[in-house]
């Protein structure tokens, strides 16, 4: 029998595994954090020039308003979005340096050259921020792209974790990889609370993308292992609500401390908690019988199947005489149907999107208008009820509908954002944000199906690489998501608030049209082979059992195809 047919003996998903899912899930809460921290410690407020010789300059201070305070050496221009209104004041990047070139017939005023230059020092609005690292390194004018560099090494290291961290989750086991994972996020994310470097604090938060990137994939692959095949959808959308709920607790946090050290200090001190999972969390039984390591498992198992109150054989775990292990086979297989190859190219093509819209609308609240926090909590809530609608829906109607509604009625709803900033009036703001909500539903609903529609796709015999292959195009997407929602430092004016989400849903509607290429998987037996694909797309359904589950046999970063032969 497989491996799957222990849960037979422990059950599925009883008080043991319980216990164990919600303490490996919990680091998942944190990894949500730091994905939308980049948000507060990097926000750019409203600012202008400091007034020179003026102490105790503030950003309340402006041109007309305070006359008497005017100093030629800052310029003033006209000012539209701020929290002091509309009107005159002074220019945010821009001061001038008056050049004496003196001579006997000419006036002192006519003397004078003009010159500008970037300012040196800055005010900042401080309405809704005490501190952000912005404003303690000037991260503004020239420098205004540096905190999207930032933010792009953050998902540069969570690219490099999932991928690195994960090889280790196979070489040296799920645990392993689970507590390297929790000591680098602790180290880099303490750190950063003291440092005033713009490199040292980019590093760090690369380092801090590995360790999330480990965790993401780590916790995700041991709680699918762990669960029965008939829970492992279940566990993968309570999964997704375990981030949902991580960004509901910044929002609370980021709301009540608005310091960027005491900030990222108080919500990464909590994590040395789980320096604990070294004597709470067990090893993964699935990855322990593969390595060969079965007395190991069986104490687990049976302490399991003790906690769930179940009876067991004397032995739980028999390796098998025969091997029917699927030999290797490399993606280049996929070249043997055409139609197969493009199917491929459409799901890698839709994770990039996904990832893009669904990390880049967090990112992108402070573009919204109105109140950062509010937008911020709202958007939060719109992707828990992503992650909610689909619990329901993905074996009522089906893997295919879901995902493509999702994606073409949030894609929709984004690009009508041009409307309501283009052509209304300020008062309409709210309409802007609720499409944006829309939006965000659309793309954490498509965010949830992908991870189960890919692995019921993808046959056996190269889920994992395909898998590998399709989560670095999902990176990849996050890498490019900040600056896509930075293109309104480039693009000035109302058409450069309404560009990123133009952008995100444009692409979403593209990749929702593509969508439409893709075959439905609910109720269908797994393909094994490349053979089994192909026969899959020819007749829409194969032949043989209905197998619900996602990964049983090869999760992502999960174990070998000789899994399948250790009961």
């Amino acid at each position: 029998m497989a491996y799957d047919d222990v849960f037979e003996v422990i059950g599925s998903f009883g008080r043991y595994q319980k216990k164990i899912y919600v303490l490996q899930t919990l680091p998942i809460v944190f990894t949500a954090i730091q994905t939308c921290l980049s948000l507060f410690i990097l926000f750019a407020p409203d600012h202008r020039c400091s007034i020179p010789d003026l102490h105790n300059d503030t950003f309340a201070i402006q041109g007309p308003a305070h006359a008497h305070l005017v100093n030629q050496s800052v310029p003033l221009d006209i000012h539209i979005h701020s929290s002091i209104g509309e009107g005159i004041r002074y220019s945010r990047c821009e001061m001038f340096h008056h050049h004496n070139n003196s001579t006997p017939d000419r006036s002192p005023i006519h003397n004078s050259s003009l010159y500008s230059f970037e300012c040196r020092r800055w005010v900042f609005d401080k309405t809704e921020f005490d501190s952000t690292f912005v404003t303690q390194d000037n991260l503004v004018c020239s420098k205004k792209l540096h905190r999207t560099h930032a933010t792009m090494a953050y998902m540069a290291g969570l690219t490099v974790g999932s991928l690195a961290i994960g090889i280790l989750s196979d070489c040296y086991g799920r645990k392993r990889a689970l507590l390297t994972s929790t000591v680098l996020y602790i180290v880099s994310n303490v750190s950063l609370t003291f440092v005033t470097n713009f490199w040292v604090f980019t590093t760090l938060r690369f380092f801090s993308g590995i360790s999330v990137g480990g965790l993401i994939s780590t916790a995700y692959v041991m709680d699918l292992e762990l669960v029965g095949p008939d829970m492992r959808m279940l566990a993968g959308m309570v999964y997704m609500l375990f981030w949902g709920f991580g960004v509901l607790l910044l929002a609370g946090a980021a709301y009540f401390i608005r310091d960027w050290r005491y900030l990222n200090l108080t919500l990464a001190l909590p994590t040395v908690l789980f320096l604990s999972y070294h004597w709470l969390v067990p090893e993964s039984t699935r990855w322990l019988a593969v390595r060969g390591r079965r007395d190991e498992a069986e104490k687990i198992l049976r302490h399991a199947a003790k906690i769930n109150n179940r009876k067991c054989p004397d032995q739980i775990l028999v390796l098998e005489d025969k091997d029917t292990s699927v030999g290797r086979v490399s993606l280049l297989a996929l070249r043997s149907s055409p139609l197969l190859m493009v199917r491929c190219i459409v799901i890698c093509l839709n994770w990039l999107v996904v990832a893009m819209e669904f990390s880049g609308l967090s990112l992108n609240v402070s573009n919204l208008g109105g109140d950062v926090y509010l937008n911020f909590f709202l958007t939060s809530l719109a992707e828990i009820v992503g992650f909610l609608l689909c619990i329901p829906l993905l074996n009522r109607v089906g893997r295919k509908p879901v995902y493509v509604v999702s994606l073409l009625s949030g894609g929709i709803a984004l690009v009508l954002t041009i409307f309501p900033i283009l052509y209304g009036s300020s008062d309409l703001g709210w309409v802007t944000v609720l499409l944006s909500l829309v939006g965000k539903v659309g793309s954490s609903a498509a965010f949830a199906t992908i991870f189960l529609y890919s692995a019921e796709f993808f046959p056996t015999v190269i889920r994992n690489s395909a898998l590998g292959v399709a989560n670095f195009c999902a990176r990849t997407g996050g890498m490019i998501a900040p600056y896509v929602v930075d293109l309104g430092q480039v693009v000035s004016g109302d058409v450069g608030r309404v560009l990123p989400m133009s952008v995100f849903g444009t692409c979403a509607v593209v990749a929702g049209l593509l969508s439409l290429l893709l075959p439905e998987t609910l109720n269908r037996r797994l393909p094994e082979t490349i053979e089994d694909t192909i026969a899959f797309d020819r007749s829409g359904r194969m032949s043989g059992n209905i197998e619900m589950d996602i990964v049983a046999r090869q999760p992502l970063n999960g174990p070998s195809e000789k899994e399948e032969n250790v009961t």
